[in-house]
């Protein structure tokens, strides 16, 4: 991300900035790598360091099913019923070593706040609109919008009232960002990157709150996770600058890329992480060789997972998908158009479907129970009637 300020900082880093009564905010230094990756400088009221009380609340990694025939996966997401607050209603439906990917059904406020110490977050808000307070400040939230969260960063969802929230999450093991090849050496986006640095949101409003107290972080790190008793609020930030801090990009604001013949999916890539891509697939026109076949070929995932998140729209080369719907094509066996499907989209002109792809680089397993929401069927949706 590019450079950014809010609230108050003082001229100089490692230097006294005094409150109005003589005493001192208290400097924090949040990066990656060591000091050698994205970093920002936040100033607090009180000791970020200061907890009262620390407890392990328990395990907070899914299990997994036992190995089970390769083959093609569908998953009815609609059918998951846990509500609750935006961590509690967390459903974890697949995962690895690098990730963990699930829903969550959004019905009412966090009361406590929340921070994953293992690496970054990115919402995908499907439908719904509210607020993600932050330690860096506020930001507003609405259908479509990509939220990602920074390892680390404090914060608590706020859906607006009486509007339920679905989320798509993917907790990451790494950092995530724009694709290596969309940015130039200084780390800008290039003419040809399918989105630029005006598409991004960071935080509207920086709300420093001085107040003493009890406040409970929940923090996910090492696999569990962890009770922290501030002695302050966590939002107690005057003022912060930096390249490390929670940002917004509306998949709206995603401009396709186009050919004379079908494109490849890494046209659609919008971020990246350790062994994995995020894609999006947004409406668009249909490719205008006179010849063109727009649906995608039969292809062969040789060395990674795919995942099809179906958001809204005509989904052209697939039956019986649903809005919420995932579909899991693992490397191994190749995938492609439903029966029917290649030939239907000759002639078309465009195609208004909305979803997003995430490819794993290490094989996704299946959370344990997550198979009472599939439909056995899918494996075999691509026979053909013979007759």
């Amino acid at each position: 991300m590019y450079y950014r300020q809010m609230g108050k900082i003082p001229h100089k880093r490692h230097t006294m900035f005094k409150k109005g009564n003589g005493g001192l905010y208290r400097e924090q230094v949040m990066g990656t790598k060591g000091f050698s990756g994205t970093g920002s400088i936040l100033y607090h009221h009180y000791m970020p360091t200061e907890v009262v009380k620390a407890e392990l609340v328990g395990r907070n990694v899914p299990e997994f099913e036992e190995q089970s025939p390769l083959k093609h996966r569908h998953f009815y997401t609609s059918k998951l019923s846990k509500t609750g607050d935006a961590l509690k209603a967390r459903e974890y439906i697949l995962g690895n070593q690098d990730l963990l990917i699930g829903t969550s059904n959004v019905t009412e406020p966090m009361q406590s706040y929340y921070r994953n110490s293992d690496g970054d977050e990115l919402l995908f808000i499907h439908y719904g609109s509210g607020k993600v307070e932050t330690m860096f400040g506020t930001l507003s939230y609405h259908p479509g919008d990509y939220i990602n969260i920074p390892i680390g960063t404090i914060y608590r969802v706020i859906p607006n009232e009486e509007e339920k929230t679905k989320i798509l999450f993917v907790e990451s093991l790494s950092q995530i960002t724009t694709p290596r090849r969309y940015r130039n050496e200084y780390g800008q986006l290039l003419e040809h990157s399918p989105f630029c640095e005006r598409d991004f949101r960071g935080p509207e409003t920086l709300v420093s709150i001085d107040q003493l107290g009890e406040f409970e972080v929940l923090t996910k790190s090492r696999g569990a996770l962890h009770s922290h008793i501030l002695g302050h609020h966590p939002f107690d930030v005057v003022g912060w600058d930096g390249y490390l801090y929670p940002w917004v990009l509306n998949i709206g604001d995603f401009e396709p890329i186009t050919g004379r013949v079908h494109q490849p999916p890494p046209v659609h890539q919008t971020f990246e992480g350790n062994n994995f891509v995020v894609c999006s697939f947004v409406p668009r026109l249909y490719d205008y060789h006179p010849e063109a076949i727009p649906a995608p070929y039969y292809h062969s995932n040789v060395n990674s997972d795919e995942l099809l998140y179906y958001v809204e729209g005509n989904f052209m080369s697939r039956k019986g998908i649903q809005e919420g719907s995932i579909t899991l094509h693992p490397s191994g066996i190749p995938h492609g158009p439903h029966p029917g499907k290649t030939e239907a989209s000759i002639g078309k002109k465009e195609t208004l479907e909305l979803a997003v792809m995430i490819d794993t680089f290490h094989p996704l397993l299946a959370v344990k129970g997550i198979n009472e929401i599939e439909d056995p069927a899918y494996m075999y949706s691509w026979v053909e009637s013979k007759e």
